[in-house]
């Protein structure tokens, strides 16, 4: 019967009841999650009610005449991502609500303009984004590169392109995929990095040794490879890229899909195809220099307010030939070859790819988590597998026809913990620590005398790094770093060659067991490494000053330590030195930075100091059952490095825009007192760029690439015994003079179309030396065989939808 009451007074008057009962409160400050500031007019809204309001001055909030009841609760701040809360009320009832600033850059796809939060403050570093990436679609990581001043490329023919930054290469230059540190064999000289372009979002490069969290061993800087980011809304998006080119007659396809939701959670899929045949120099064809690849790229994960995980996995595999006439049959042969001005086989276009090759195949796969702590900062802890295969394959006969002369497996292991506190608006502290196995093992059944013996590599690390603001226009940098590493392998080495080395004497201890013409060996090493850096930037109006000073020590690594016989995809004998050791690099960097709405300009002279600094240097000729190869061998000399980067852009007029670069690097080899091996020339480009967005976005760009010779470089020229008339005779080999300089013209073109319904297709051609230009890179180790590329028309298709 009460019951029964009740219901008919709801039904008669329900106002009355409702007023009795609607009197419950919320109240709340909202706060900063980093460093639990106020946020002042942050707006508090209970949906689906008229109840709103916004923050005092000190954060607070009070909202009235609620009815008890379970609500949802909407936080908004113009600087902070808004976020949606659960609350049940009920009488008083008090919440302490927290927002994100840092979640706000999840919201952008795409990166565009400068890097929001540089790695270092100090340290000069350059960006490279999602256009520009794009452009490279077809070509290679090391190729994009080159757009920024300062970094240059070691090539092996036109498909091995190696990243040179201000004349430092290979195991001085860290490559991160997506944070995670490349483990793929970078000691070779021909060894590119195994690492899809069009998987990445965005490309920086740190030059120099002063991002510590990423290695204290990277004496010429370290190039990070970021995933596009990915919003945090409910959304689905992809793009498609296809481009083609006359010169190779291939191209590349590379598609993408990316799912989102508001909730956090997402997954990504990404791959590219590549397939080139033979390239062509202006005069020839470059005989055996196509090329092959796959990639595939996937990664899922959550991304929630205050903590989240994701899993990234990437697949990478290239077939590439060797340019078949780096391949000599005698030393009369190698001294004919690199005399005259054409290569010794040109035969016909082909798509096939044949010995003398590389393949290579690359397996990563990444597990991070990561947490946020009120008050206090992020920590991330993550592990990473890695495992590379590495095969070269010579010109053989018989049974071993088609059994790769080398093969080798590396097997990396990582993981890594850091916490980065970043409560404090003016002050950043990161501190970390890494550990990490690493295993090769070189296939036994080759056949041939393994270049990289069996090795296991156990490395630990730990760092801490601040930021600091000194004053509104003032901040300082600072970082310490140490690492161990330890190195035990299995090696053997031919008696004679253990004699000529001279190493009788320093390790008759390290020898285990005799095979008649052969030692087996256990070298055994301890590394022990330490590494810092500090610095300043200055702000002041369109001014930016930054300087950086960074000492780095940096372990040998297996190739310079064990190397000894046959490198098949370098067409050379290389010799490693079990006594060599550590180098450490003492670099002192200054950058001056002017940004007004017409002019922006960098300039960025640098000083770097190497002492006991590795170089691989030619020391002569050796003729094997395999043919006829220049010898080189590791050496250590202390070394200075002299340059500066220069940019340039200037807005003409409304549509026009010119841009410059230019680099020079001196280096010198100071205990010998002559110039150092292998150093870019100074070169400089030039752009002119017009726009006309209401024309389809229509874009020209005329490109001017000049390359001065070098004329700083060591006479390594070495005598050859050849038969000449029936008698043994000494001819020089002139390997040391580097080609003359050389001016590249070409010009790229795009426009916008709509295509279906919410997508757009974007062309692009494009032209490379343009006038056919006959030329050799200094920097290109087949230089000594035939000319570069010749002309080349690329055509470029992109979807977006």
């Amino acid at each position: 019967m009460f019951s029964l009451f009740l219901f008919v007074s709801l039904l008669v008057n329900p106002e009355v009841v409702l007023s009795q009962n609607c009197t419950a409160t919320l109240q709340g400050e909202v706060v900063d999650f980093h460093d639990g500031t106020p946020l002042v007019n942050a707006v508090v809204q209970i949906l689906d009610t008229q109840k709103a309001t916004a923050t005092d001055i000190d954060g607070k909030f009070t909202i009235t005449g609620i009815c008890p009841g379970s609500y949802e609760v909407e936080i908004s701040h113009e600087s902070c991502t808004t976020r949606i809360m659960n609350i049940r009320i009920s009488g008083n009832t008090k919440q302490r609500i927290t927002l994100e600033h840092h979640l706000e850059e999840l919201k952008e796809v795409v990166v565009e303009g400068n890097r929001d939060h540089p790695i270092t403050n100090s340290g000069t570093e350059q960006v490279l984004h999602q256009e520009v990436i794009e452009k490279f679609s077809s070509a290679s990581l090391g190729d994009a590169l080159k757009e920024i001043s300062g970094v240059s490329s070691l090539n092996t023919g036109s498909s091995i392109v190696k990243p040179v930054i201000q004349g430092l290469h290979s195991s001085r230059i860290i490559t991160m995929n997506n944070g995670v540190r490349l483990q793929d064999q970078e000691w070779g000289m021909e060894h590119a990095p195994n690492l899809d372009l069009n998987a990445a979002g965005s490309l920086t490069v740190v030059k120099g040794a002063a991002a510590l969290q990423y290695g204290g061993d990277a004496i010429g800087g370290v190039i990070i490879a970021d995933p596009q980011k990915i919003p945090v809304k409910d959304t689905l998006y992809g793009k498609t890229l296809l481009s083609g080119a006359t010169n190779g007659r291939g191209g590349a396809l590379m598609s993408s899909l990316t799912k989102s939701y508001k909730s956090g959670w997402y997954w990504s899929a990404q791959g590219t195809l590549k397939r080139f045949g033979d390239f062509k120099a202006p005069d020839y064809s470059l005989t055996n220099t196509g090329y092959s690849q796959q990639a595939f790229t996937t990664s899922f994960g959550l991304n929630k307010f205050t903590y989240g995980f994701d899993f990234y996995y990437s697949f990478y595999r290239n077939e590439i030939g060797i340019l078949r006439s780096s391949h000599i049959g005698s030393q009369e042969d190698l001294l004919n070859a690199i005399n005259s001005r054409q290569p010794n086989v040109t035969e016909p276009f082909s798509y096939d790819i044949n010995a003398p090759k590389q393949e290579v195949t690359h397996h990563l796969a990444k597990l991070r988590f990561f947490r946020r702590f009120e008050k206090l900062g992020k920590w991330n802890v993550q592990y990473d597998f890695q495992q590379n295969n590495r095969q070269e394959y010579d010109i053989r006969r018989g049974n071993l026809k088609g059994v790769p002369a080398m093969d080798m497996e590396l097997t990396t292991h990582t993981v890594t913990s850091d916490f980065q506190f970043d409560a404090h608006s003016d002050r950043k502290i990161n501190t970390g620590i890494m550990l990490r196995y690493q295993t090769n093992l070189p296939d036994p059944e080759t056949g041939v005398r393994r270049l990289i013996p069996d090795y296991d590599r156990y490395d630990i690390g730990a760092f801490a790094s601040v930021s600091q603001y000194l004053t509104d226009a003032l901040v300082l940098d600072a970082g310490l770093r140490y690492d161990f590493s330890h190195l035990d392998a299995k090696k053997f080495y031919q008696k004679s060659r253990w004699e000529q080395q001279g190493y009788d004497g320093d390790f008759r201890d390290i020898i285990i067991e005799d095979y008649g013409d052969q030692w087996l060996t256990n070298p055994v090493f301890d590394f022990h490494s330490v590494s810092a850096t500090a610095g300043l930037k200055y702000e002041s109006g369109f001014n930016e000053i930054h300087f950086n000073y960074a000492m780095a020590n940096r372990a040998p690594n297996p190739a310079e330590l064990f190397s000894d016989g046959l490198h098949h995809s370098a067409a050379a004998i290389e010799l490693g030195d079990l006594r060599i050791d550590q180098e450490t690099s003492h670099k002192f960097s200054l950058s001056f930075s002017r940004d007004t709405q017409k002019l922006h300009l960098t300039l960025v002279p640098y000083a770097n100091f190497i002492n006991d600094f590795i170089l691989l240097e030619p020391t002569g000729g050796e003729l094997t059952i395999r043919g006829a190869f220049p010898v080189w061998q590791y050496k250590q000399v202390n070394a200075r490095f002299l340059g500066v980067d220069f940019d340039a852009t200037y807005h003409i007029a409304d549509n026009w825009v010119f841009t410059h670069k230019f680099a020079y690097v001196h280096a010198r080899d100071v205990t010998r007192d002559r110039p150092l091996i292998d150093i870019p020339p100074a070169n400089t480009s030039n752009r002119i760029t017009f726009t006309k967005p209401e024309w389809r976005n229509l874009q020209l760009t005329l490109r001017s690439d000049y390359f001065f010779k070098q004329n700083e470089f060591p006479d390594n020229n070495f005598d050859l015994r050849v038969v000449e008339n029936g008698e043994y005779v000494n001819r020089e080999v002139d390997i040391s003079t580097p080609p003359g300089a050389y001016h590249l013209l070409g010009l790229d073109a795009s426009a916008g179309f709509p295509f279906l319904k919410k997508s757009e297709l974007t062309v692009g051609l494009s032209v490379n030396n343009i006038f056919n230009t006959n030329y050799r890179d200094y920097l290109n180790r087949l230089r000594f065989f035939s000319d570069d590329l010749g002309r080349n028309f690329q055509l470029q298709i992109k979807i977006n939808y």
